[in-house]
């Protein structure tokens, strides 16, 4: 048995735990398989699935995801607060400007390169209520779009990731997803039951990492074919561009998250920085920043009825398009981001990660969001339909056409094209380094063979579906695997509510002790210098005058 409490052993040279490790490269191969053989058929049959989720299903996704949001301020602001993740003593092991590199590099970072020009220029297209092309739909498609990316999306992340780092540092569990049932399942989570648990984590994680690798490259490679027409945007482009990513990534998880990761994801955001400081100066800078404000007091005044509608009176789809659909996106990611976060997150209090989890990321989010997708509303609302013509032909061609718009075009699409790189890295290795921990029993330091397997993997999956179709059927599968999760998080709010219950009794009891043992202390050394003082003041006793010595006898 390991020191986390999971067997583990070399297979190949691999530190793999055996119950997880091979039924999830059996499940991985047996599932690429059908899709690339019945690729047609799965892709209809998972949509089938999907929209018969949302459709059904959204008033849940709805309802937990607002309760998610609820939780994590409860727990930041109500008695558990200042307890820390590791225990007392323990400290941050990363500064608070690499943290939050981290955090938005592996949580949103790529995902807001691709939909922050194209998602409210669709809503603005075809909005959900109102009249298209307005000024009022402009507003309505910042709304919904500061909402898919703002505290919801986070509070999901926060809880999956506080959840696994509590029972990780202040337990000393494994680090993998069955760590955080281990109220509901106590030791039963190092059993069939916990193995269980981690493969549908590694299935998850690893077919949404592919997924996002495979439909990234296409941005990727369209941009650079925007940019340099003589590079041709084809799958043997993307398949290189993949086997590049890969191999960055593979190099930044074999020197570990204190180095490859952690710099990687500085340099992503100080690039990002550059890019989005580029647009806000040479874009309309007055209107960016007085749409900021209009926009995030917009979301900050409509955001319980936002949050809580449900299209209960209205005869369509869209939010299963959109909103139901992002939900179960990032709750399918949960278990991915969660851990990563978890893992760089030890030292911090709850009040401080929850905080620091909800608040900056969104914050961010909130100015690239209205740097890039106002001022894209504010050229289509003044007749400059370029833009908007390119989501409708290419999603993925719709910040480079959006750079055109500006000066230093081929500077910023460049630019772009790096940043996006940089992200899928992140976001790659990042996802393997989850994935090692899932099939090695959390161990906090496996072998460079372990890692760098897992990292080619998640290559050789994106190619692989790449080059034989599936990406989306893959893609539709993930997503319906946030139904099961949401109810999985549910669980995890009173799992965690237990978990903290128990520390603040221990932490109470042990304070109480302390000062108990204090007390008796300062009364002992209380009463050690009262019986020295009266001691001192007590009266010597009587003897007489001195007797003079006697004097020698001759």
């Amino acid at each position: 048995m390991s020191k986390t409490g999971t067997d583990t052993n070399k297979s190949f040279g691999l530190e793999v735990n055996g119950p997880v490790f091979w039924p999830s490269i059996v499940i991985l191969v047996l599932s690429i398989a059908l899709v690339l053989i019945f690729r047609q058929d799965a892709e209809a049959f998972f949509a089938r699935i999907q929209t018969s989720v949302t459709s059904n299903m959204g008033w849940l996704f709805i309802l937990s995801v607002n309760i998610f949001v609820a939780y994590c301020l409860f727990l930041a602001f109500g008695r558990f607060g200042d307890i820390r993740l590791g225990g007392k003593d323990a400290r941050p092991e990363f500064s608070t400007s690499s943290w939050f590199a981290m955090l938005f590099s592996a949580g949103m970072g790529i995902g807001l390169l691709f939909w922050s020009v194209a998602e409210p220029i669709t809503h603005f297209q075809t909005p959900p209520l109102g009249e298209p092309g307005t000024p009022a739909a402009a507003r309505q498609a910042m709304n919904f779009t500061f909402l898919h990316w703002g505290l919801h999306a986070w509070a999901i992340y926060a809880l999956v990731a506080l959840a696994l780092a509590f029972f990780t540092y202040n337990r000393q569990l494994p680090l993998t997803v069955r760590s955080a049932f281990y109220p509901f399942l106590g030791e039963r989570i190092h059993g069939i039951s916990g193995d269980v648990i981690d493969i549908l984590a590694v299935i998850a994680t690893l077919f949404g990492l592919a997924t996002s690798l495979g439909l990234g490259v296409k941005q990727v490679a369209a941009g650079l074919h925007h940019v340099f027409p003589v590079i041709i945007n084809d799958v043997t482009t993307q398949v290189i561009l993949i086997a590049v990513i890969t191999g960055i990534a593979t190099v930044s998880v074999m020197t570990g998250v204190d180095k490859g990761v952690r710099i990687l994801s500085e340099w992503n955001v100080r690039i990002a920085l550059l890019v989005l400081v580029a647009v806000l100066v040479l874009g309309p800078t007055v209107f960016i920043l007085g749409s900021f404000v209009q926009n995030t007091g917009y979301y900050i005044g409509n955001f319980m009825q936002l949050a809580f509608w449900n299209e209960a009176f209205s005869n369509t789809n869209w939010q299963g398009t959109w909103t139901v659909f992002y939900w179960a996106w990032w709750i399918s990611w949960a278990p991915f981001v969660g851990i990563f976060i978890a893992r760089v997150s030890k030292g911090r209090t709850i009040k401080e990660f929850v905080l620091g989890v909800l608040i900056v990321p969104s914050l961010l989010s909130f100015l690239w969001m209205t740097v890039f997708g106002s001022t894209a509303l504010r050229e289509v609302l003044a007749g400059n339909t370029a833009v908007a013509k390119a989501v409708a032909t290419d999603v993925s061609t719709a910040l480079f056409v959006f750079f055109e718009q500006l000066p230093f075009p081929t500077a910023l699409s460049v630019i772009g094209i790096l940043l996006i790189t940089g992200f899928f890295v992140t976001s790659s290795d990042s996802g393997s380094l989850v994935v090692v921990s899932l099939t090695s029993g959390g161990n906090p330091d496996p072998s460079v063979a372990t890692r760098v397997f897992w990292a080619l993997s998640g290559g050789g999956i994106a190619a692989v579906l790449l080059l034989g179709g599936g990406l989306q059927a893959l893609q539709t599968a993930v997503i319906i695997t946030g139904l099961p999760f949401a109810i999985i998080l549910l669980l995890m709010c009173y799992s965690l509510y237990q978990g903290l219950s128990e520390e603040l009794e221990e932490e109470t009891r042990l304070q109480s002790t302390r000062q108990r043992k204090a007390y008796q202390q300062l009364v002992a050394e209380m009463l050690a210098r009262r019986a020295q003082k009266q001691e001192a003041q007590a009266p010597q006793p009587n003897t007489g005058p001195p007797v003079p010595p006697t004097a020698p006898t001759l």
